[in-house]
């Protein structure tokens, strides 16, 4: 576990940050860019905690949050340092966890039948803005990995949260017995 003595260093002053494996890097390269979604998505899902959600979905959360920063620390080191350090990584035993997870919500909420607006329970809606988050974060690995390798189960990682940020949105909709906004393509 990390001890953090100090909280600033002055180092980044001029704009470069360290990456895990001590390589200084831009503070706006696609790597920690990306990695600073995922931070930011985090914090979003913390929101959505602290607004007292279902007892579902506060007691999977943490543990998700917990596995966002193993992903973060994941892209925070190159590939090839991987190799010569022990580090908490995505597996594809996370990818398979967050499949059960939405099986298990679905199957509570029933299928979708219409397109879904982010909205009615305020954790919900918390929920749905830590999906767009996520998929923002989707996308800024992506375009990392189109120049530099990551982890290889990060994107799939990603690609099913944001579903099942979705389902849980949902989810918390009907445990609160709030209404489902739906979209009306006549409006």
């Amino acid at each position: 576990m990390p001890r953090l003595t100090r909280l600033y260093t002055r180092k980044g002053d001029d704009g470069t940050t360290g990456l895990g494996g001590g390589q200084r890097v831009g503070k706006d390269s696609a790597r920690v860019a990306a990695y600073g979604t995922i931070d930011e998505l985090s914090s979003t899902i913390g929101v959505a905690l602290s607004l007292g959600l279902s007892p579902r979905l506060a007691e999977v959360l943490p543990g998700i949050q917990n596995e966002l920063f193993n992903l973060g620390a994941d892209l925070c080191f190159l590939e090839e340092d991987k190799t010569r350090q022990t580090l908490p990584q995505i597996q594809q035993r996370h990818v398979d966890a967050l499949e059960q997870l939405v099986d298990e919500l679905t199957a509570v909420v029933g299928p979708l039948e219409n397109f879904v607006l982010p909205g009615g329970a305020p954790g919900a809606a918390q929920l749905h803005l830590a999906r767009t988050v996520c998929r923002r974060g989707e996308r800024e690995v992506i375009a990392l990995s189109r120049v530099e390798p990551v982890g290889r189960f990060v994107v799939a990682y990603l690609n099913r949260l944001s579903d099942a940020l979705f389902a849980m949105a949902r989810y918390e909709n009907h445990e609160r017995k709030a209404h489902e906004p739906l979209w009306d393509s006549k409006r």
